[in-house]
């Protein structure tokens, strides 16, 4: 057994009734000259919290990218700040799909402190082709998208 394999492993948060709950933590860089988390770093942390969702929901982005299948691209986003998050703050994203189409889907995520909301966003991706132009997404991607979008918990 090596030391790596003693060492905790990164988190990736977890699905709960069909809603990706990813946690994290302000920091220093996280933070303007006011000591509130800068407004673009809440997009870094849906990003982060986005990604760990599919990945544990069993779809491997990083192969189809380098086997030239195809990306997810952000192609519409609505966010809200509500309330600011400082240095230190434990914080969630909590991810759900809300609408499963051919090409893309719709997710609403939310940065949680305890029961505050921070802030919401509604995002759409779409699953584009190497070039930039929009192409079906896999069907068992879809499959799972629909059984998130329909409630169904997933337990990888």
């Amino acid at each position: 057994m090596s030391v790596s394999d003693l060492m905790p492993a990164p988190a990736t948060g977890r699905f709960l009734a069909a809603v990706h709950h990813f946690p994290l933590r302000v920091y220093f860089e996280d933070t303007d000259l006011s000591g509130l988390v800068y407004h673009a770093n809440y997009l870094r942390y849906m990003e982060r919290a986005r990604s760990d969702m599919l990945r544990i929901a069993g779809i491997d982005q990083r192969a189809n990218h380098e086997g030239g299948a195809g990306v997810y691209a952000v192609t519409d986003l609505a966010i809200r700040y509500r309330r600011p998050a400082r240095l230190d703050d434990d914080l969630m994203v909590a991810s759900r799909v809300t609408d499963v189409r051919a090409a893309s889907c719709a997710i609403h995520q939310r940065v949680m402190r305890g029961q505050e909301e921070l802030t919401d966003a509604a995002i759409t991706v779409a699953w584009l082709t190497p070039q930039g132009r929009p192409q079906r997404q896999p069907k068992a991607w879809t499959a799972i998208f629909t059984r998130l979008c329909q409630g169904e918990d997933i337990h990888p």
